[in-house]
């Protein structure tokens, strides 16, 4: 117990110290998590023999990670995929794999070596590539999506993976040493685990039937038991249970996976998909989120702890050109495919910097290719160290994403853009929770509208109610024009980025400076970009719903219906003369709290708000009264 105590210490403490320095100097947290492996492991010596046994239970984030992408994924939009995951994901893998064959085979290996190896570093790193896109806020973007297709194709490439290396083993290859005997007693536990097997001894007919019901229980048990268990779960009325639950389920369907010999990775990904348009779909990301956090975080400290510098220090040259040859035959691969594919630029540099580096599953591929003597030892060490520092290069390949995106100037398209054919006098740019309100009140009044908005998801979500719409960047010029800007009556900007809104406003405002213009504002400030960029009527978009809940306080404290009214217009219409007149004062480059001008105002409007208040409540008892 002390000494479980002890490290969880080591690593927890290195953790809170690395990744928000990390945060702070725009790295991203997975290589603060990796700086804080090798500090507490190769440089200070703090974890040792005990990292390996901890990265193998750390790998389940990204188990529970894949769970959590399963959920955010419509069964539609998944089929939909269909071409990138079997076209962009299996060329990626075979052209990859084919080229570092071809490679090490002309350095001299056997052909089998020569095609492990391929195979190996075939693959990418979806914890940390998937982490990071989800961390920049680019899993939505065309390039994030294609670079997910390629990850979860080769997830699913590392089962037929595993049943092929057994074939290229060569007999004798790795003679038995004292090192080895002690290596034996740490795989001893594999016949005890071939015994956990619902397959092993059936024909291949048996194996088929077996691994197509467990599938099944996945998809049908996700369907039909969930609600049932959740209304069981919610009867206990314990916050903890559901977190249980939620637990049991992914913990569930990943041994089930093993039990029938398939990833577990990719049966959570199934089952997540099953359950994405359930109703207890963010309950269960609430619960499961943490874990996949503290997981993956801890998996990426192991990866770190685990390098083996001596190696590394011994060979530091011949070490560094194989894991830079190694991103860039990769890179290479994924930038043709990119041109094949016909990627926007943007999205074809995100693509190919993503996905260069060698994947955490190339560790087990390694393992299982010494227990089959496919692989030399010394040779699969120095593999694993290249895999490691691929691995640690990677959220610096990301920062050179960034730096050429922002060389780059304004953002391409993530997609092919729907043609716009429908022009109407209402334009709403942004069709999330705010916007689909302002479009249903105004479809259903009599009036016809053209929606714009960057969510393909969202898109077709509202297809599937009968609501048209076309999938776009509002913010992209020629898209607006497309959507009728030069003759639309009005154009509501109700998009979530704070800069793209008001980019966009001000865009709409040089080109038409007849149009009316309605804009959801995040916060007061905003209300003034918004201002300042030319929009008629701005909303905040908490606003109103805040002013209604204060009626009702008033109403439940002895106010009538008329009076509680009577207030709320009238701190409505004192609200908007303010924030008129404070627009006009503020200053974008001076800090509000430094506006001398500003904050004096503000204070002396609140007292006027105050006299205004207790006047209108006064006329309004008295008109009660007469």
């Amino acid at each position: 117990m002390e000494s479980f105590l002890f490290q969880s210490t080591i690593y927890l403490m290195a953790a809170c110290l690395a990744v928000p320095l990390a945060m702070r100097l725009g790295l991203g947290s997975v290589l603060g998590y990796l700086i804080a492996g090798i500090t507490i492991g190769p440089v200070a010596g703090l974890v040792g023999s005990e990292t390996a046994d901890l990265q193998h239970f750390a790998e389940f984030g990204v188990v529970m990670m894949l769970f959590l992408i399963g959920l955010e994924l419509d069964p539609r939009t998944l089929w939909s995929m269909r071409d990138k995951l079997i076209g962009l994901g299996g060329l990626q893998i075979g052209l990859t794999t084919l080229l570092i064959t071809a490679t090490v085979y002309a350095l001299g290996q056997p052909w089998s070596i020569s095609l492990a190896i391929g195979l190996v570093l075939a693959l990418s790193s979806t914890a940390i590539v998937l982490q990071t896109l989800d961390e920049k806020d680019l899993m939505q973007t065309g390039g994030g999506r294609s670079a997910f297709s390629v990850l979860l194709t080769q997830d699913i490439a590392v089962i037929p993976m595993l049943a092929l290396i057994p074939l290229l083993a060569i007999p004798g290859l790795n003679a038995p040493t004292a090192d080895d005997h002690h290596g034996s007693g740490t795989s001893a536990d594999h016949p005890a685990e071939a015994v956990m097997s619902l397959v092993e001894s059936l024909p291949g007919w048996g194996v088929t039937l077996v691994t197509l019901g467990a599938i099944i229980v996945v998809v049908l048990g996700g369907h039909f038991l969930t609600r049932p268990i959740f209304r069981y779960i919610h009867s206990a009325r314990l916050r903890e249970m559901y977190t249980a639950v939620s637990l049991l389920f992914v913990v569930g369907v990943a041994v089930l996976m093993l039990l029938v010999g398939l990833s577990p990775a990719l049966g959570t990904f199934l089952a997540g998909v099953v359950l994405a348009n359930s109703e207890f779909r963010h309950e269960l990301e609430a619960d499961i989120e943490p874990f996949k956090g503290l997981l993956l975080g801890l998996f990426f400290m192991t990866v770190g702890a685990g390098i083996n510098f001596g190696i590394l220090f011994d060979d530091a040259l011949r070490i560094i050109n194989l894991t830079l040859a190694l991103i860039i035959i990769k890179a290479g691969v994924l930038y043709t495919l990119s041109l094949l594919f016909k990627l926007p630029k943007r999205d074809r540099m995100l693509f190919t910097l993503s996905l260069a580096q060698a994947g955490e599953f190339g560790f087990v591929l390694i393992s299982v290719s010494l227990q089959q003597n496919v692989l030399p030892t010394a040779l699969a060490e120095t593999l694993l160290l290249v895999i490691a520092l691929s691995m640690l290069l990677t959220p610096l390949l990301f920062i050179a994403h960034d730096l050429l995106s922002n060389r780059m100037g304004s953002p391409a398209p993530d997609q092919v853009h729907d043609k716009i054919d429908d022009q109407q006098p209402v334009i709403i740019a942004g069709i999330g929770r705010f916007g689909q309100v302002v479009n249903r009140l105004v479809q259903m009044s009599g009036y016809k509208t053209t929606v714009l908005d960057h969510d393909l998801s969202t898109i077709q979500l509202m297809r599937r109610f009968g609501f048209k719409g076309f999938f776009g960047d509002p913010t992209r010029p020629e898209l607006l024009h497309a959507a009728g800007l030069s003759t639309a009556k009005v154009l509501v900007v109700a998009l979530d980025s704070k800069a793209a809104a008001t980019k966009l406003v001000a865009y709409a405002r040089k080109e038409r400076p007849d149009i009316h213009i309605v804009a959801r504002a995040r916060d007061r400030m905003h209300v003034y970009e918004l201002y300042q960029a030319g929009a008629n009527d701005i909303v905040r978009e908490l606003f109103d719903s805040s002013l209604r809940a204060g009626r009702y306080v008033l109403e439940n404290l002895g106010l009538t219906e008329y009076e509680a009214h009577i207030q709320e217009e009238t701190f409505y219409k004192h609200d908007r003369h303010t924030m008129q007149e404070l627009a006009e004062l503020w200053d974008p480059s001076v800090p509000v709290l430094e506006n001398d001008a500003y904050v004096s105002r503000a204070r002396e409007l609140n007292s006027d708000l105050e006299t205004i208040l207790v006047s209108s409540l006064d006329e309004a008892k008295d008109q009660r009264t007469d």
